[in-house]
C-alpha cells in the first residue's frame, strides 16, 4: 500500500476519537503560533493538518492566511464539512509533504507529529531545505521525542531531540526554544512530544 493509500484508508475507516493524534483544543501549537507575534493577515500553513482543529481555532483568532495541507483528501475533507462556511477562508492543498513545492513564502510553518514520519535520510534533507527556503519567519514543529513512541499508525517514525533538531536546522535557522510534553491519547495512553520553535536568521522576502 503506498503512503498516500495508507492515510486515505486512515481517514475513510478511522474516526477522531480512533487515533493518537487526536487533540479536541491543539493549545500547544495554537500558544507558539500566537507567541511569534505575527500579523493577523501572515501566511500560516498547517503541514499535515488532517481533520486538525487547529484551523478552526485560528480562524477564531483572527487569522486571515492559513493553508492547510495534507496527503489524505478524505482528512481536509472532513475539516472542511466541520467548518462549513468558514472553510472558504482557508486554503486546502492535498499533496505528499516530500512532494510539495511551495509557491510563495510562510511567516509560520507549522507542523506537528508529520516530520517524523519522514525517515528516509535524502528525504529529510529536502524537508530541511523546503523549510529553509520557504520560511520567512518561524518554524514550529512537533515531533516524538527520544521518550515516545518508535511506530505511529503503523508507520516507522524518526525521534527527535533538541541536539538532532538544531543539527538539521541550525544552519538557517535560529532555534528559540525546545520544551517535550506529553500528549493523552483518545484512548488513554501517554506519548512524548518535543516542541520546538525557530526563527529565521535573516529577514527574507
Amino acid at each position: 500500500m503506498s503512503e498516500k493509500a495508507h492515510w486515505e484508508n486512515v481517514y475513510e475507516t478511522k474516526t477522531p476519537e480512533q487515533v493518537s493524534w487526536t487533540q479536541a483544543v491543539p493549545s500547544t501549537s495554537l500558544r507558539l503560533i500566537q507567541e511569534t507575534g505575527i500579523a493577523k493577515d501572515a501566511a500560516i500553513i498547517d503541514i499535515g493538518g488532517g481533520d486538525s482543529h487547529l484551523v478552526d481555532h485560528l480562524l477564531k483568532a483572527g487569522y486571515t492566511n492559513i493553508t492547510v495541507l495534507d496527503i489524505s483528501a478524505k482528512a481536509l475533507e472532513r475539516a472542511k464539512i466541520r467548518l462549513g462556511e468558514k472553510a472558504k477562508l482557508v486554503t486546502w492543498i492535498v499533496s505528499d509533504m516530500n512532494e510539495f513545492v511551495p509557491n510563495q513564502h510562510y511567516a509560520v510553518w507549522h507542523d506537528r507529529a508529520v516530520f517524523h514520519f519522514v525517515t528516509n535520510t535524502d528525504a529529510i534533507q529536502n524537508y530541511v531545505h523546503r523549510v529553509a527556503n520557504h520560511v520567512s519567519g518561524y518554524f514550529i514543529v512537533g515531533t516524538f521525542s527520544e521518550n515516545g513512541p518508535l511506530k505511529c499508525s503503523g508507520l516507522e517514525i524518526k525521534q527527535y531531540n533538541e541536539t538532532s533538531f538544531q543539527q538539521l536546522f541550525g544552519a538557517y535557522l535560529d532555534k528559540m526554544g525546545c520544551f517535550t510534553e506529553d500528549h493523552v491519547t483518545p484512548f488513554d495512553t501517554v506519548q512524548n512530544f518535543i516542541f520546538c520553535t525557530f526563527k529565521r536568521r535573516y529577514s527574507c522576502c
